[in-house]
């Protein structure tokens, strides 16, 4: 306890981490931020329609769901290889990065994107057997699909603009985007100024507006400013064997992560799905009223991962090893805090929503379990997202996260939906437990020091 005392006083005065730690995680969790309260006008308007109308968005985004961790997995890999070549200065090999990192991207999305325009019932089908909501979501997903290239060479290039410190403009282009978009679903879901009323089928055409509009602000940003990712073709590509084994060797694992990941969490959505609309619905609602403060903890990982693969890839080990004590310790002052906020939030949010009794019970339920669930859960963003990512120890967060997903949240989502008949807040409670297994392991691995590693020393 002294020692956790001596650390905590020693992270309150060490005003350089502190800045720095802020300077990147608060523009981070603000882009977040802004992300879920488009979600939450999204579900708000949409919930207008009916808690079909709710489940059927919830279930078609499920796709966007896995898209979106693949190209996490992705820029969240090479993330931690630019942020390690800009604590070395090396911007030469950042553009290499950066180009790689857009290929494999733009490669994902095409995956995602054709069975979604070409079969959207047959997607459907995937996650719910109601016939309402297939159809209802698979006219919001032939055009959501179309914003996944876009989206994909956003984030990559968010990814490497943080890399290299530059964090406020994405903040600013995502305020524009969000703006648009909300403007743009009140006229395209409801038909104002003249408009079709297009129902769902608005909100994807909003979005898909406001993607494209994002992506040019980023690149005209880049460009403009000739920053250190502004460069031509030639500059992106053209990667060493060297290059290409070391970018695969830490990239791999988080991207296999990712998606794995993501793909065992869509299967709780299969579960979920095959408990009718209701149960659908209060987990979307849910979902979207936790994510309010799950932002914060992607900020704060997102800083943890810069900032400690600045300090590995400048050679400073026993520095990034106290920045990491410190952003322990952070976490957990903001976990309280979050904690706090989403009980005393719920309730207030939770009556904007037009759903039965019922729903809204089970709503309340998930969210509170969610709370009491967060001590684990946040300590694994940092731990695995921001702490062992930074120092390429990626191979035992995709052991982490995927173990954690497919040998207890998946069998235990289907035993507890299919099997013993729960109700959704029972079974979103067991589907937790993976967390805690998460925490205990991964605190583990932290505590055996094999992320202390400098990458860009490896690579030149």
């Amino acid at each position: 306890m002294m020692q956790l005392a001596k650390s905590t006083r020693e992270m309150f005065h060490d005003r350089r981490f502190l800045k720095k730690a802020l300077m990147i995680a608060c523009p981070v969790a603000l882009q977040g931020m802004l992300n879920t309260v488009v979600n939450l006008v999204d579900t708000l308007m949409i919930g207008s329609l009916g808690a079909t109308a709710i489940a059927a968005v919830g279930l078609a985004n499920k796709v966007f769901f896995v898209f979106s961790l693949l190209v996490f997995g992705i820029v969240s890999g090479s993330g931690v290889l630019a942020a390690q070549f800009w604590g070395n200065s090396d911007v030469k090999n950042i553009r290499k990065v950066l180009g790689l990192s857009i290929l494999l991207a733009l490669g994902g999305a095409l995956f995602f994107v054709v069975p979604s325009i070409v079969r959207p019932q047959m997607v459907m089908r995937i996650f719910t057997t109601s016939e309402a909501s297939i159809s209802l979501g698979a006219g919001y997903l032939r055009i959501a699909a179309l914003t996944y290239p876009f989206i994909a060479l956003t984030n990559v290039y968010v990814a490497m603009l943080r890399a290299v410190n530059r964090v406020v403009f994405p903040v600013v282009t995502s305020c524009i985007a969000i703006i648009v978009n909300i403007c743009l679903n009140y006229v395209l879901i409801f038909g104002k100024f003249g408009a079709p009323a297009l129902g769902v089928a608005g909100a994807a055409l909003a979005t898909l507006t406001a993607r494209i509009l994002e992506i040019c602000l980023v690149l005209a940003y880049v460009y403009g400013k000739r920053l250190p990712l502004a460069c031509g073709f030639s500059g992106l590509f053209g990667w060493s064997g060297q290059f290409i084994r070391k970018f695969f060797d830490t990239s791999a694992p988080v991207i296999a992560n990712e998606f794995m990941w993501g793909l065992g969490t869509t299967m709780y959505s299969l579960a979920y799905g095959r408990m009718g609309d209701n149960a659908v619905a209060a987990i979307t609602i849910a979902t979207t009223i936790q994510d309010i403060v799950v932002v914060l903890f992607q900020g704060l990982s997102a800083a943890t991962a810069v900032i400690l693969g600045n300090e590995l890839g400048g050679g400073k080990l026993k520095r990034a090893e106290t920045y990491a004590t410190h952003f322990f310790i952070l976490e957990f002052f903001v976990m309280l805090a979050s904690a706090a906020v989403v009980v005393g939030i719920r309730i207030p949010i939770i009556g904007l929503y037009n759903i039965t009794p019922e729903v809204a019970h089970d709503v309340n339920l998930c969210i509170l379990l969610f709370a009491a669930y967060m001590p684990f859960k946040m300590f694994n963003y940092i731990n695995v997202v921001g702490v062992l990512r930074s120092g390429g120890d990626t191979k035992m967060c995709l052991f982490l996260d995927t173990s954690g997903v497919w040998f207890i949240g998946v069998p235990l989502a289907f035993l507890g939906a299919l099997v013993w008949k729960l109700p959704i807040y029972t079974v979103y409670a067991l589907v937790m437990l993976e967390e805690v297994y998460k925490a205990v392991l991964g605190y583990i691995r932290y505590r055996q020091k094999k992320w202390l590693r400098n990458l860009a020393v490896e690579i030149t």
